[in-house]
């Protein structure tokens, strides 16, 4: 399928808040809830940003994402990290073949939509794997190098750190994911209607709702919009007043946060605005769209020390204390 071609830009953005509001939809017919995780990972998509969510077994983070991808025409695979899993059971191996000849087998990270279930239940050795394949959008195996298909996300799940058997995402990693996303328990109402549609042997089809072409043509459509200089200014002193001790930074900051967000958060910052202001059918992001992305964007870049702990200051308390 060829990439559209729509006749301006404003034409263009009218036809993705089409699209998108057409795939949330689609998405509702399965996930009931969680609109705003839905909206967060649907913007990670568009942002060509990868995804981390966060929440307790049983709260459907691994059927939203698999939803999400059935209702893309994208290429889906699960992998379910365990303590035991290797990197070239990610990346793939060589074999040798009839002819004794090494030949490289691909392995699941081969796909456009890549679910990584419980990463935080494997060693690190093994999470370091999807560090090249996150930022470079490559693979390396025995000295050779592997292009990934286009679009490529990363959407992960993870359990609580506080739960037995994981070990924690060392920073780096973290910091490749452009949302970290908290999935919480659904409102009463909500559970009722999992409940009653999940226990009958109704089937839900879903339609694909969008193709790669159209994805990656969304894309870049949103890297296009304009930005105006004071958003812009905006977004860099919000994620330099995370940095205790830069003029920017105010007593709780100093007081309570032992690191502060890269540079990485100012990019994702403007990137995330500009898909946001573009889901609403805004043609360039203002300061709003900036703050409505911030705190997904920011918490799991921010590191609270042991007086934060002891005070009771929550990252997402600080973070709504700098908005």
């Amino acid at each position: 399928m060829e990439q559209p071609n729509y006749k301006s830009e404003v034409e263009a953005i009218d036809a993705f808040v089409k699209r998108y509001n057409e795939l949330t939809a689609e998405i509702g017919k399965v996930i009931v809830g969680q609109e705003a995780v839905v909206k967060n990972v649907l913007i990670s998509i568009f942002s060509k940003g990868h995804c981390l969510l966060v929440g307790v077994p049983g709260l459907a983070k691994t059927l939203l994402v698999s939803t999400i991808s059935n209702t893309l025409g994208l290429d889906f695979n699960r992998i379910q990290f365990t303590p035991d899993l290797m990197p070239s059971d990610i990346i793939g191996s060589e074999i040798l073949d009839e002819n004794k000849n090494f030949k490289f087998v691909k392995g699941p990270l081969f796909a456009n939509i890549i679910l990584a279930d419980e990463i935080n239940r494997t060693p690190p050795k093994t999470q370091s794997a999807l560090l090249e394949a996150m930022q470079e959008r490559t693979v390396t195996a025995a000295g050779h190098h592997y292009k990934l298909a286009e679009p490529f996300f990363v959407l992960a799940t993870q359990n609580p750190i506080e739960q037995e058997g994981t070990y924690p995402l060392p920073e780096a990693q973290l910091d490749r994911f452009m949302f970290n996303i908290w999935v919480d328990y659904p409102k009463y109402e909500e559970e009722l209607a999992i409940v009653k549609s999940t226990t009958t042997d109704k089937v839900v089809e879903l339609n694909k709702m969008m193709s790669a072409e159209e994805i990656i043509y969304f894309q870049q459509l949103i890297r296009k919009l304009p930005v105006a200089d004071n958003v812009m200014e905006y977004a860099v002193k919000l994620a330099a007043s995370t940095r205790a001790g830069s003029e920017f930074a105010n007593d709780v900051v100093n007081n309570y946060l032992s690191w502060g967000a890269g540079p990485r958060a100012s990019q994702y910052l403007i990137i995330g605005a500009k898909c946001h202001a573009a889901i609403n059918g805004k043609y360039s992001p203002d300061i709003e769209d900036v703050q409505a992305v911030a705190e997904p964007i920011l918490r799991h870049r921010i590191v609270r020390n042991y007086k934060a702990e002891a005070d009771g200051y929550s990252i997402e308390k600080i973070i709504q204390g700098l908005l």
